[in-house]
């Protein structure tokens, strides 16, 4: 008997004990049941965006070259990946809590993870997410998205003579969620954000350079705080100053504009093969 070929498949089944499938069945591919290299859920690291919304396909297409033209006529935005086209490289995430959840149930507790999420250029721009999930990971994914759709432009402003670029809030500006109210004063260049923690990530985020702040309320429920201090700095554009008194002049909104083009009905590009 010691004279007999061996098995075809090489010597993976005397590895494994010489019971079994033997290694011909594997193909090289591991044990068990995976599926060699594979590039993560959905096949590949660049996924092709393909709009949902008119806005999309605007922007998309290249009918819409900046972000303030969808501000300047208050569209909305529903689609993360306007975002990203405009600012993906320049925006940055920052986790601000996490924390877990309960619903009482017949069964017992069921705990969910919530998850509160600030996103900024550090250039004018914020955002705020909040998402509630079973597992963190999806919290913190779902709370990006929401992030992003929620990003403001930010007006920034001067303390005393207009000197330089802008540094500080145009002015008192005031914002509450439940108990907490933030409040924020103009400082001179060089002052720094006079803050708590919480408050100074989201100016900093939004490139604010120096500001003083005052808060009241429970400032201990960090999501409140988080979302009173992003109405205040929401506000800064709510504020019809004397600098800006100049008569509007008044255009199409990008859905007039280009009314002959969303009539076509949008048709997916084919995708490319490629071959390795």
């Amino acid at each position: 008997m010691a004279d007999t070929a061996p098995a075809p498949g090489g010597d993976s089944a005397g590895a494994r004990g010489g019971f079994g499938r033997g290694g011909s069945r594997g193909g090289g591919r591991g044990r068990g049941r995976g599926r060699g290299n594979r590039t993560g859920r959905g096949g590949g690291d660049s996924k092709e965006w393909y709009p949902c919304t008119k806005l999309g396909r605007l922007v998309k297409d290249g009918m819409i070259k900046k972000i303030e033209e969808i501000y300047l006529f208050s569209l909305p935005i529903k689609e993360a990946e306007i975002i990203d086209f405009f600012l993906g490289s320049k925006l940055k995430d920052e986790v601000l809590k996490i924390m877990p959840v309960q619903k009482q149930t017949r069964a017992g507790q069921r705990t969910r993870f919530k998850a509160f999420v600030a996103i900024g250029d550090y250039d004018g721009h914020i955002g705020l997410g909040v998402k509630c999930s079973k597992e963190v990971a999806t919290a913190i994914r779902g709370a990006i998205i929401l992030a992003k759709l929620s990003v403001i432009p930010v007006r920034r402003g001067y303390w005393g003579n207009k000197i330089g670029m802008p540094h500080t809030v145009p002015c008192k500006v005031t914002g509450k969620c439940g108990s907490v109210l933030v409040r924020l004063v103009p400082a001179p260049r060089g002052t720094g954000l006079v803050s708590a923690p919480v408050p100074k990530k989201l100016l900093n985020m939004a490139g604010f350079e120096d500001c003083y702040t005052c808060a009241t309320g429970q400032t201990a429920t960090l999501g409140n705080f988080a979302k009173a201090t992003f109405a205040a700095i929401a506000a800064t554009y709510a504020y019809l100053t004397p600098d800006m008194w100049s008569p509007t002049v008044f255009t199409n909104s990008p859905y007039q504009e280009y009314t002959d083009y969303l009539a076509k009905p949008f048709v997916k590009q084919p995708k490319k093969e490629v071959k390795y």
